[in-house]
């Protein structure tokens, strides 16, 4: 059976599973959850606590049921049925769906689940997603493994089949994010980098507070970080194994002041800004040879490049205009065509994962906004405004994004925000203390 190592981790594949169930039916589709506009009005979900098969494993199964619930319930999308209102009691995961019971309580969507615990202390979860209305599973059922200790991570693994299956899209809750912890007063922050569950648990530190540290960025396979450091003194760009939690500085020139940086898509290159005298322009590097490609060379300032999900191309902001704006330019270098053309100054583009949008920083009449536009420029959309917003990252799935949100005032805290694409959903990610500088991990293998 395969197994997971990523950040300690240890959950088996997803595995179908026969026995004693019922076999299941075609799969009928998605529910009718349109959620390309927003939704009005959450659906109603079921989701009965999964039942404990052997008694060691009865906290687990609680546990499990109520990251599920939370997962799915904070997504904005889904209304969680409270079980008091139930009619049918899931005490037998074998058993049959009483669906009349689940409709009556106005059930759109039922999980049903168990988890048992053998004498090794493994555990064994497997669940199913059934559409009430339609009377039949969406999918077969699914059964996940591994330590105790990996509890969160099959609970997560769940919620994102569920997700799924109902949605028609890819989840985001297995996941990881990269982010700059920040300590003290204001004027004088201690910062070390910072990494946790998409949801703010699981809080592993991967520098300490000895150096000022900013943007880090994770690779495609989630098991480096990029982020620069003041270590030596001057901006650098250091590359961190997170297994190991080993680090190593970009081979560039000692006296270059460099940041900004991000992998290419298959991981095999980093493109980032270098300033050399009086210039600032982008550069790209091979991981391998280490070989550096100079892709701008403007007396502008170029800065946060993101590249497209396919590698072709790279977004970025520059001032050659005048004023902070967006440009694409292909990957290899070349002519760049602006992009941003609304009232203000934009920054930090990310390229979104599906590839169809570009989320980014907007300072405006002293306001600091997210927003996202199309490729070409078009169709911009503010999704938040405060003192200051600042720095998206985009969920797996390009649902969602992460930001920083920093109050005003001299006692001011930063703090890590989530927000839909459609603008609804604003929440804050709970952190032990001020955080900054988010970096959404893919989904965890």
């Amino acid at each position: 059976m395969k197994r997971l190592t990523a950040f300690g981790c240890a959950v088996a594949a997803a595995l179908s599973f026969a026995g004693t169930a019922p076999a299941f039916a075609q799969d009928p589709g998605p529910l009718k959850l349109d959620i390309t506009r927003g939704v009005i009005e959450p659906l109603p979900l079921a989701l009965p606590d999964f039942v404990a098969e052997t008694p060691q494993a009865a906290d687990y199964a609680r546990q499990i049921s109520e990251v599920i619930a939370a997962d799915l319930v904070g997504t904005g999308l889904f209304r969680e049925i409270p079980s008091s209102a139930y009619i049918s009691q899931v005490t037998n995961f074998g058993a049959a769906v009483q669906y009349a019971d689940w409709k009556a309580i106005n059930a759109q969507g039922l999980v049903t689940g168990a988890v048992s615990m053998d004498s090794a202390g493994n555990l064994s979860v497997k669940f199913r997603v059934f559409d009430v209305y339609a009377e039949a599973p969406l999918g077969s059922g699914l059964q996940l493994g591994g330590s105790t200790t990996s509890w969160r991570r099959i609970a997560h693994k769940v919620a994102d089949v569920v997700y799924s299956r109902i949605t028609g899209e890819g989840g985001y809750f297995d996941s990881r994010v990269v982010f700059v912890s920040q300590t003290g007063p204001k004027n004088d922050r201690k910062k070390r980098l910072g990494v946790m569950d998409y949801d703010g648990a699981g809080l592993q530190y991967l520098t300490d507070d000895h150096y000022i540290v900013f943007a880090p960025r994770f690779s495609p396979t989630g098991d480096r970080v990029l982020y620069t450091s003041y270590e030596t003194g001057t901006p650098q760009i250091m590359m961190l194994d997170v297994g190991t939690v080993t680090r190593t500085r970009l081979p560039v020139p000692a006296e270059s002041v460099t940041f900004a940086p991000r992998f290419s898509p298959n991981g095999q290159s980093i493109v980032y800004s270098m300033s050399t005298g009086t210039n600032t322009d982008l550069y790209r590097m091979d991981i391998a040879t280490s070989q550096i490609t100079r892709l701008t060379n403007t007396p502008a300032i170029e800065t946060a490049p993101s590249f497209s999900p396919d590698g072709s191309q790279i977004v970025f902001e520059s001032d050659r205009s005048g004023t902070q704006q967006l440009y694409i330019m292909p990957a290899g270098g070349g002519e760049a065509r602006r992009i941003s053309s609304g009232i203000g100054r934009y920054g930090t583009p990310v390229w979104s994962p599906r590839g169809d949008l570009i989320a980014f920083t907007k300072q405006n009449q002293g306001r600091f906004h997210i927003g996202v536009m199309r490729t070409d420029g078009s169709e911009e959309r503010l999704l938040t405004a405060s003192f200051l917003d600042e720095g998206p990252s985009w969920a797996p799935n390009g649902r969602v994004i992460m930001f920083t949100r920093e109050s005003q005032g001299t006692g001011g805290e930063s703090a890590l925000y989530t927000v839909d694409i459609s603008g609804r959903n604003l929440k804050r990610v709970p952190t032990t203390a001020g955080a900054s500088d988010p970096a959404w991990s893919p989904l965890l293998k």
